[in-house]
């Protein structure tokens, strides 16, 4: 089975390419919903422990957590070694799941892929971009955004031009759905190919 890595900076369209994705019949395990799930369940009690306050009714309230974060941008690094161990267990677990069922190849949607090493976890790297007017622009309509949140994250995030090198594949979102969901279905086609 071919594991395939998805990732992008943000606002460039990594969601949208993985849901298309999804509609060809990969199976694609997102780590953002994955870290919602955990923020529900198992990750609720350690994460509150750390980070006094940001549980609220047995959830994480995500919103108390970033404010945190903000105010302490250097706790970041506490806050993924109690959460990425979490989101690895649940990846192993969706991978060995598909691979008994004899999918050709899944899909991991992991924002982070290259900060946190995960692409020496896949055989395949899909990275997701787009021009920097477009991002900036995406970036910005999403609610409750700032520049300053938006340059945290930037901060955080491997360069667009470095992922772009260090991919197997780019898609680029910078046009139409239309030409997206082409860039997705020949990528899907050449693995299905590879597999035989």
């Amino acid at each position: 089975m071919i594991i395939v890595g998805l990732t992008g900076s943000i606002g460039m369209g990594k969601t949208t390419a993985a849901q298309m994705f999804r509609e060809l019949g990969v199976p694609v395990n997102d780590a953002d919903e994955v870290v919602h799930d955990l923020y529900r369940g198992e990750a609720v009690a350690p994460v509150e422990a750390a980070f006094p306050g940001v549980a609220k009714d047995g959830v994480i309230d995500r919103a108390e957590l970033s404010r945190q974060l903000l105010a302490q941008p250097q706790r970041l690094g506490e806050l993924e070694r109690i959460v990425h161990p979490f989101v690895r267990a649940k990846e192993s677990e969706f991978i060995a799941m598909h691979k008994a069922a004899g999918a050709p190849f899944v899909l991991l949607d992991i924002p982070l892929l290259f900060e946190t090493k995960a692409e020496k976890r896949v055989d395949r790297v899909v990275v997701v971009s787009c021009a920097p007017e477009a991002q900036r622009e995406r970036v910005m309509k999403r609610p409750g955004m700032t520049a300053e949140k938006f340059a945290m994250i930037l901060a955080r995030q491997v360069p667009d031009q470095e992922k772009r090198a260090r991919a197997d594949y780019v898609i680029d979102t910078s046009d139409s759905f239309d030409v997206t969901r082409g860039q997705v279905r020949a990528i899907v086609e050449e693995l299905r190919a590879d597999r035989h």
